[in-house]
């Protein structure tokens, strides 16, 4: 449905390198990565706002590389939204059906049926100048879906909404994408990723590292950046041994740990999410593939109720949720036992 093939485009000392993506009609694709990593460029690319210096960009078996913007039939919603200010709701929605010399009758038809599926219908007369962010990402939206595109380029929705419509926003993201409509999503935070993408992709200095569903790379990151999107915080520089017939991990330190078997490298990065480690307040009884004896050293607050930092001859970052955190009834210099089973340990390639 939407191709890159092979993308370069050099801004200044950046640039984005062979870039390769091919999404799929229906998809609703999140591209995540940092500030600065190319991911507006990207989206600024599909739109036709720049071009290429290489590389071809498809839609529909049709190439576009080079085709004028107002050729391609996409909608691009930008950050800041880039709404009118000297126009009101109404007249902002209907810019775009003015430009193609709709008739009034169906201007009005079409303006306030998308007015009421995004329930803006009470702002139609105002101003945009007083709007909510929530309210002009919808005003947004409307403008930009108004004209039936096939593609749907969001640039960062979320970042400039408050916490508390941010769902608000979600909940409209998702039906769009339920009606069928195709969506490219670029966003720096991970949980976007997760609570709305059906495919994701990971660019990092100009470049696709990983591409796949978000259990797919989330589960199995092909190296520790894409690790530390996923909020983990456990990274072991390892070597392979077998003892006994049983594969294990061996640290720098002095941990040994019981991995699954898997075509893991010989060496490399062994990361551990922190929701796979029990914690006990008592030695353990019965049979674990990791068990170890620990001191609390610190204890604080995370969106997931609370993360403990253990040191068990290696440092280990331990997420428990609030309630589980209090019936623990645990505190800084506690001793404690952790548990974690050989699959919750992955090894990617690498040292650092």
């Amino acid at each position: 449905m939407l191709k890159l093939e092979n993308i370069n485009k050099k801004l200044g000392a950046f640039s984005l390198s062979e870039v390769c993506i091919d999404i799929r009609e229906g998809e609703y694709f999140v591209l995540l990565g940092r500030s600065g990593s190319g991911k507006t460029q990207l989206l600024e690319l599909i739109a036709g706002l720049t071009n290429p210096d290489s590389g071809d960009i498809w839609i529909d078996n049709r190439k576009i590389t080079g085709t004028k913007i107002q050729n391609r039939n996409v909608g691009l919603v930008f950050q800041d939204y880039a709404v009118f200010p000297n126009m009101t709701v109404y007249e902002n929605i209907a810019y775009s059906l003015h430009s193609v010399k709709a008739k009034r009758s169906e201007i009005h038809e079409r303006v306030t049926a998308i007015a009421g599926e995004f329930n803006i219908s009470h702002l139609l007369n105002r101003s945009t100048i007083h709007l909510s962010g929530g309210e002009l990402q919808r005003v947004a939206l409307a403008r930009t879906l108004i004209s039936h595109p096939r593609i749907l380029l969001l640039d960062e929705p979320l970042a400039s909404i408050d916490a508390s419509l941010k769902d608000d926003i979600r909940r409209l993201l998702r039906k769009l994408h339920k009606k069928g409509l195709t969506i490219v999503h670029v966003t720096h935070d991970y949980r976007e990723a997760v609570s709305l993408a059906t495919r994701v992709g990971v660019i990092h200095n100009g470049r696709i590292i990983q591409t796949g569903t978000p259990d797919e790379v989330f589960s199995r990151p092909v190296n520790k950046f894409v690790a530390r999107y996923s909020g983990i915080r456990n990274f072991y520089r390892v070597k392979l041994v077998r003892e006994n017939g049983i594969l294990k991990a061996r640290c720098d330190g002095t941990g040994s740990f019981v991995i699954k078997e898997s075509s893991y490298p010989a060496e490399g990065i062994m990361i551990i999410k922190s929701s796979d480690i029990k914690i006990h307040t008592s030695e353990p009884t019965g049979s674990f593939a990791n068990c170890f004896k620990g001191i609390v050293k610190e204890i604080y607050p995370s969106e997931y109720g609370m993360e403990i930092v253990i040191d068990a001859g290696e440092i280990f970052y331990v997420d428990v949720p609030s309630d589980d955190y209090k019936l623990l009834q645990i505190k800084e210099l506690s001793e404690v036992w952790i548990t974690f089973p050989a699959d919750a340990g992955i090894v990617l390639e690498g040292t650092g």
